[in-house]
């Protein structure tokens, strides 16, 4: 677990109808990743890697209905399944700062509590930018496990 929190750290939490097992499988399966890991339901979602294990790497491209594309890649720091897993955070064509995601799954009565921890943010203003980005991406997270 990360130390204690700093004001560049950022932390979001929701509650999830669905168990620890199927959150954690959406964000460790390529396919489940793809279908909410963006902002906005007008991006679309390219898992070009998912090694989802401790040590193993990931890069993801968010694209824009424009074609912009926002490509995040890192390495996985821990991995236990389904209860947490960390793993490094750097955009490709973003200045070089390297920040550190944290997911922590605990059942609860309504299937899941997640508490998002992102941290080693360089300012407060890249802390906010990447805020309303998880606030996006974990709204589709949400609709994810809903019934249609």
């Amino acid at each position: 677990m990360a130390s204690a929190a700093t004001t560049q750290d950022l932390e979001v939490r929701r509650s999830l109808d669905a168990t620890p097992e199927r959150v954690f499988a959406a964000w460790t399966q390529a396919q489940a990743l793809a279908s909410w890991f963006a902002p906005s339901e007008r991006m679309t979602t390219l898992v070009h890697a998912l090694d989802a294990r401790l040590g193993g790497e990931y890069r993801i491209e968010m694209r824009e209905p424009n074609g912009t594309p926002h490509i995040v890649s890192g390495t996985y720091t821990a991995f236990d399944a389904p209860r947490y897993l960390a793993f490094t955070w750097q955009w490709e064509k973003g200045d070089g700062e390297q920040t550190l995601v944290e997911v922590e799954l605990q059942p609860s009565p309504a299937g899941t509590e997640l508490l998002l921890r992102h941290s080693r943010h360089a300012s407060i203003k890249s802390r906010d930018g990447h805020a309303a980005g998880w606030e996006g991406c974990l709204t589709r997270l949400t609709t994810h496990f809903t019934p249609t």
